[in-house]
């Protein structure tokens, strides 16, 4: 085994003897002469390395037990394969080991470029679990790939900064060019989520003119969906693109619509590139207590509370945030219909308080109905909506739709496709 130990800096306090306490054939120490950055640092290391698979993992790993040879032993079936391990969490803090949460699930993304999870169709799914299953884009950058097959399809994007996006050009790639990509179930390596990046990007580099670069050289007509939700990308440079687009025209790609019909099919089911009619939009404002919901622009875990309706004068501060959109996927996401934030409305309890939390799309704890009483039901927990008007409260009541603290009103609302959500409900 070749082991290629990439650093991105190359300062002095951290040229110094390392000690290793296991046994490797090779380890290769490269450093760059000057910050380089995630992407273009990795191409370095795979250019040096010899062997015939290329495995890429992040400093913050741990790989488990026997974690290798399921990687390889895919690539050996095909060797025009990408592979990728599951994740397992480490926890940042005593670095304690725990299994990712849930089942095994497919790799997607929104048309915002978020990465998300969703669940293996029937159709793929195996009558043995272990067994590796196709995932249309990777999480990030841990993956074992054939060597000679990475350079075919150009290695990683070198126009690409810093890091973000190149799992998704990568992805993409490989499948419109001929090859595929599995997640393995046997193969564990756990990572740290750092809860703060513990460096800073050089000016003048984001994540988001490397996303416009991916998109403008990948994704065709379907780039127009993310720039329908991300209007800033449209004036960004993307830098030169022609070296990138000689590429695919080289390999003889197939376009994205191929893609999306033909590998990502079940991706528009949990993210549809035209986001559908919302029910409800607007001001959520409590009947008898006369104020709005306010989640003041919060983040996971923070409870809603009520505050006087910025409509009827309340001091148009960034600290309110009062505009609420009950969409297709019967959640309710703080912001406009176009431009939600990414928490939603959840409730653990028929008594718990109601907070924002990382919205999953899978309804459970963050299912909701909006009824004819003007009741907001949770239909997990059998209860609804209430509130407290002194205190300023908000939580979950056993539902009685003749209190008005329990009565909201939405200040827009689409009846056809409101009526079309509960009659789905009904008939259910």
């Amino acid at each position: 085994m070749t082991s290629i130990k990439k650093n991105q800096t190359a300062k002095d306090k951290d040229k110094k003897e390392l000690k290793f306490p296991f046994p490797i054939l090779l380890r290769l120490i490269v450093r760059t002469k000057k910050r380089e950055g995630l992407i273009r640092t990795r191409l370095l290391g795979a250019s040096i390395a010899k062997g015939e698979v290329l495995t890429f993992l992040d400093s913050h790993c741990e790989v488990n037990v026997n974690w290798l040879p399921p990687l390889l032993n895919q690539i050996a079936l095909n060797h025009k394969t990408i592979v990728c391990p599951m994740i397992d969490v480490i926890d940042h803090n005593h670095f304690g080991y725990e299994a990712q949460a849930g089942d095994a699930m497919r790799g997607a993304f929104d048309w915002e470029m978020y990465y998300k999870r969703i669940p293996i169709p029937p159709e793929l799914q195996r009558t043995d679990p272990s067994d590796p299953f196709e995932s249309p884009v990777m999480a990030g950058g841990l993956f074992a790939v054939n060597r000679k097959w990475f350079w075919d399809l150009g290695g990683y994007d070198p126009g690409l900064e810093i890091w973000g996006g190149e799992q998704y050009e990568i992805s993409f790639k490989v499948w419109m060019c001929g090859g595929g990509m599995f997640d393995v179930p046997c193969s564990r390596v756990g990572h740290i989520y750092r809860k703060y990046v513990p460096y800073k990007v050089p000016s003048g580099t984001s994540l988001a003119r490397n996303l416009k670069r991916v998109a403008e050289t990948w994704m065709d007509e379907f780039a127009e969906y993310v720039y329908q939700r991300r209007p800033e990308y449209r004036h960004l440079s993307t830098g030169d693109l022609s070296a990138q687009k000689e590429l695919r025209k080289h390999l003889k790609c197939k376009d994205f619509k191929w893609f999306m019909a033909a590998v990502a099919w079940d991706v528009p089911k949990y993210f549809p590139p035209v986001e559908p009619l919302p029910a409800s939009w607007g001001e959520i404002r409590n009947v008898a207590a006369n104020l709005c919901v306010d989640s003041k622009h919060g983040g996971t875990g923070t409870e809603l509370r009520l505050d006087i309706c910025v409509k009827d004068g309340s001091e148009r501060t960034w600290s309110h945030e009062q505009l609420f959109t009950f969409g297709w996927r019967e959640d309710i996401r703080p912001g406009e219909p176009l431009h939600t934030r990414k928490f939603c409305f959840d409730a653990v309890s028929h008594s718990s308080p109601v907070t924002l939390y990382d919205c999953h799309g899978m309804k459970g704890n963050q299912h909701w109905s909006y009824r004819k009483d003007k009741t907001l039901f949770h239909p997990v927990s059998s209860s609804c909506i209430d509130c407290n008007p002194a205190e300023k409260k908000i939580f979950m009541n056993r539902c009685d739709p003749l209190s008005e603290t329990q009565q909201w009103i939405f200040e827009h609302i689409n009846m056809t496709v409101l009526e079309k959500i509960n009659s789905k409900k009904n008939s259910s």
